[in-house]
């Protein structure tokens, strides 16, 4: 296999966002969305995020047909809620995470699953 990401994004659960690439507080946000941890899409948060490195950057985008939200590795600009920041990076990697709207977790069979489709995927990548 090559080391080029796939043509069709990885679709994953939220869950598994939070436990492989870590998203944090940025210690210079301005805002409290997203539970503390988002970026606004406009104002000095928006600065702050173009100045990152858009190898540690997220997109929580609305779904556009129902309540749930997405999570999509690097910066978009339509339908956008806020902006994440992550201690690990995707590495270009086309991922996208449900984050549902009834909050409903996966379970601990389902999330160990998960992060090891990851794990393979992101090791494949080099990351």
């Amino acid at each position: 296999m090559s080391g080029e990401p796939p043509s069709e994004p990885l679709l994953l659960h939220e869950d598994a966002f939070y436990e492989f690439f870590v998203p944090y507080r940025h210690p210079k946000s301005q805002s409290d969305i997203w539970g503390g941890m988002g970026l606004k899409t406009f104002g000095e948060d928006f600065q702050l995020v173009r100045s990152l490195d858009d190898n540690y950057l997220w997109t929580v985008v609305d779904s556009g047909c129902n309540a749930d939200q997405w999570i999509t590795s690097g910066i978009h600009h339509v339908n956008r809620v806020c902006y994440l920041v992550t201690e690990k990076p995707h590495n270009g990697l086309m991922i996208d995470f449900l984050a549902p709207h009834n909050l409903r977790s996966l379970t601990p069979l389902g999330l160990k699953r998960q992060l090891r489709k990851l794990e393979k995927t992101m090791a494949h990548l080099g990351g």
